[in-house]
């Protein structure tokens, strides 16, 4: 997609510039900040609308897939060091539409990853899951599935 290897270019400079291991509220802030202005530079904001960035956001993590899509799970964990580097640069670009998303729709991606984060203890017990993929149900959802003969 041209318009995501022009957004993202600027941005890989500044993964490759900073020390992208270090994810702070700053970081992040002053990630959004450059995409924005790299966006209004080139008055690509007319284009960037939440459900453009949304569908674009879709694309590169559809491409994200696809170097995984034939792999076994240990082939998955031990990547070739160009495939590797073809995942990271496709992280990134899933990174900067998640942003551009965001600031558009000016929501803190912190505060809802720390909100989803709190959401997800309760909603997933360790107690409850440890080594299940399966959320415990609900007493309702059990009352729910024993009036219907499901369980």
């Amino acid at each position: 997609m041209m318009l995501t290897r022009h957004i993202t270019s600027g941005a890989r400079h500044y993964l490759m510039t900073h020390n992208e291991n270090n994810m702070t509220p700053d970081n992040l802030e002053n990630l959004r900040r450059q995409l924005a202005e790299f966006a209004a530079a080139r008055d690509w904001d007319q284009f960037h609308s939440p459900k453009n960035l949304a569908m674009a956001l879709i694309a590169e993590a559809a491409e994200l897939v696809e170097h995984f899509q034939w792999l076994t799970e240990d082939q998955s964990r031990s990547l070739p060091s160009r495939t590797h580097e073809e995942v990271r640069l496709e992280l990134a670009d899933i990174l900067i539409y998640l942003i551009r998303v965001a600031d558009k729709l000016d929501i803190d991606l912190i505060r809802a990853a720390n909100d989803k984060i709190s959401i997800n203890n309760e909603r997933y017990p360790a107690d409850k899951v440890r080594g299940s993929p399966r959320r415990p149900l609900d007493p309702k959802e059990v009352v729910l599935q024993l009036l219907k003969g499901e369980v």
